[in-house]
């Protein structure tokens, strides 16, 4: 995948939509726990590290799985996913745009000929999708421990809400961004 800067998404490799998708609902599964992990142990280490495990669990597996929902409900079809560095490295920071085009975060792959016959606006939700989960998602999460009271749970809050405000603007102002993307697939 060209990013446009002459940059090419690292990928490490595919997987099948149903490897896919059973891949993020278990780590969602998995950040369920540890959020209750971290809200019921005595250990305020064992706390802190289940809940920035959720975090993280959530952060890495609700992004492709919600592209592939939000596209699935509006007619798009996909082939595959696809494990690889982030396909926006240019929206983060130098340290860690390298550790994110490392990571092994999922990619959907969209059947181009759905996507033809799929309206732009459709196709704009889609795009949408994985950014707003991904920042959404994990940010509740915080919250929720901060709601239950997690040790150092507020100032984690705080980085969450930084961190999903980052991401949102990362992907609206870098051009392989998916809010981009969907700016493009309205015209704006």
């Amino acid at each position: 995948m060209n990013l446009g800067d002459g940059t090419k998404r690292k990928l490490f490799g595919r997987l099948s939509i149903a490897t896919g998708n059973s891949l993020q609902i278990a780590g969602i599964v998995a950040a369920y726990f540890a959020l209750i992990i971290s809200r019921s142990t005595d250990s305020t280490a064992v706390a802190v590290a289940s809940m920035v495990l959720a975090w993280l669990l959530l952060y890495l597996s609700s992004h492709a799985i919600a592209h592939w929902l939000v596209g699935r409900l509006v007619g798009i079809r996909f082939l595959f996913y696809t494990v690889g560095g982030t396909s926006n490295p240019e929206g983060w920071p130098l340290g860690v745009r390298w550790v994110f085009m490392h990571l092994p975060f999922l990619g959907v792959q969209t059947d181009k000929v759905s996507m033809q016959r799929t309206s732009p606006v459709g196709r704009a939700l889609m795009w949408s999708a994985g950014v707003t989960a991904s920042a959404i998602i994990p940010t509740f999460a915080a919250f929720y421990a901060w709601m239950s009271a997690v040790p150092w749970s507020g100032w984690f809050c705080i980085f969450a809400v930084g961190w999903a405000l980052g991401t949102f603007a990362s992907n609206w102002r870098s051009p392989t961004g998916d809010y981009s993307k969907a700016k493009r697939v309205l015209g704006c």
